[in-house]
């Protein structure tokens, strides 16, 4: 026999901690580098804070904000601010900046998103002609600085543009209603008037109805898609939705006799400037048509992809289906590229607000050009600068806010 091998006893299990010293922790690691690095930029902030206190102390400048109830000492171009009145402050200055930032934005954006929608479908056209002037459209205009673009507009299209004058001994090009006296449009190198609503007793009642009718006209939206998906009926949203508004609109109206009315544009006697409708001058259709044409080459470009990251056979169903070309793209293509496209067209939307600052090059003065101005007449810079980096960041974050909320609405639910 031979003598067997011993057998060695299992170890007994360690009942000691397995976990890393707290230096070679990973979680802990990270920490530290997080606290490190937030030292850091506050150490770094820290240090710029007490240099700017120190040479603005030294320089006998102020660091208050009171400056902003002080008089601007310069009127704003069309814009009806009086430096002489009792409420002519920096702040309203400040204010009106920001409208006429808003208004060059907001305009500009619509403008941007429906001719890039339109161009981008027009790359992906079969004829040839179209597909050839739309992609020369894009690459022409994505690849110019945006600066650039609205010199160019407000030098080619007004300063030396085919746009008659307006001076007394010069008029401007005026396009009447027919069988009226009304202007439907003024024209000329440095304005432009058209009709506008105004504003008369009760009209104050009358708009908080039409914001109410606004909110129902939603409601019925949403109860009509709700029925349309529940029966497979058609919802006609937009006919019910509009009949709504327009008719509580309508009974307003005449309950209230008439609260608002339309104002006609017309030349003043002194043929100098134009009194009624609504009128803006050459910098703002300058920037807006500029930073419009700018924005769209890019839009176009991200519908473009999002419509071919559609899968082919949506396509093909549609065309299965019998829609014609606008009902497959109106009913099937664009919701779906919608989804995909909306996130990196939020991003274009920002760029083109945060263009605006571009105006001063085409005299309009919005918030950028008016910070100028006033830092020029003596306003103290860092706290104007200040508040212009403020401005900017609210208009930002009020666009990614809205603009975020209908992406998450875009978005599909998946399912778990």
């Amino acid at each position: 026999m031979t003598a067997s091998s011993p057998v060695t006893p299992p170890s007994a299990p360690r009942t000691g901690s397995t976990k890393p010293p707290f230096w070679r922790n990973i979680k802990v690691l990270r920490i530290l580098a997080q606290v490190l690095t937030l030292g850091v930029v506050v150490g770094v902030i820290y240090v710029l804070q007490s240099n700017l206190l120190g040479n603005l102390n030294r320089l006998g400048i102020s660091t208050k904000f009171d400056f902003v109830y002080s008089s601007p000492g310069f009127s704003v171009r069309d814009s009806g601010f009086d430096p002489q009145g009792q409420d002519a402050t920096v702040w309203r200055m400040i204010l009106v900046g920001v409208r006429n930032t808003a208004a060059a934005a907001s305009v500009g954006i619509t403008a941007a998103l429906f001719f890039g929608t339109l161009i981008g479908i027009g790359r992906l056209s079969s004829n040839w002609v179209l597909r050839k002037l739309t992609t020369l459209y894009v690459e022409t205009f994505r690849n110019i600085p945006p600066l650039v673009i609205i010199i160019f507009v407000g030098t080619a299209l007004f300063t030396a543009g085919p746009l008659p004058l307006f001076t007394p001994t010069n008029p401007p090009g005026e396009i009447g209603i027919p069988g009226t006296d009304d202007n439907f449009l003024i024209y000329s190198n440095t304005r432009l008037g058209l009709p506008s609503l105004m504003n008369g007793d009760g009209a104050g009642t009358f708009w908080v109805v039409m914001l109410i009718a606004l909110a129902i006209a939603a409601v019925v939206w949403r109860w009509r898609t709700k029925v349309s998906e529940d029966t497979g009926k058609d919802h006609h949203r937009v006919l019910w939705s509009l009949g709504t508004l327009f008719g509580i609109g309508l009974v307003a109206f005449v309950v209230l006799s008439g609260p608002v009315s339309f104002s006609f544009p017309a030349v003043s006697e002194s043929g100098r400037v134009i009194e009624g409708g609504i009128a803006t001058n050459d910098g703002y259709l300058a920037l807006t048509l500029a930073l419009a044409l700018y924005t769209a080459s890019h839009i176009a470009e991200i519908i473009r992809g999002s419509i071919l990251a559609v899968a082919k056979g949506q396509s093909e169903a549609a065309n299965a289906l019998a829609l014609s070309g606008f009902q497959r793209y109106r009913f099937v293509i664009l919701p779906q590229a919608a989804r995909i496209a909306l996130p990196s067209i939020i991003n274009q939307f920002l760029n083109l607000t945060k263009n605006t600052s571009l105006a001063t090059v085409v005299a309009y003065p919005e918030i950028t050009a008016l910070t100028q101005s006033l830092i020029g007449n003596d306003q103290p810079a860092p706290q104007m600068i200040l508040v212009l980096m403020l401005l900017y960041l609210s208009f930002s974050l009020t666009i990614s806010l809205v603009l975020n909320i209908v992406n998450r609405r875009f978005e599909l639910e998946g399912r778990t």
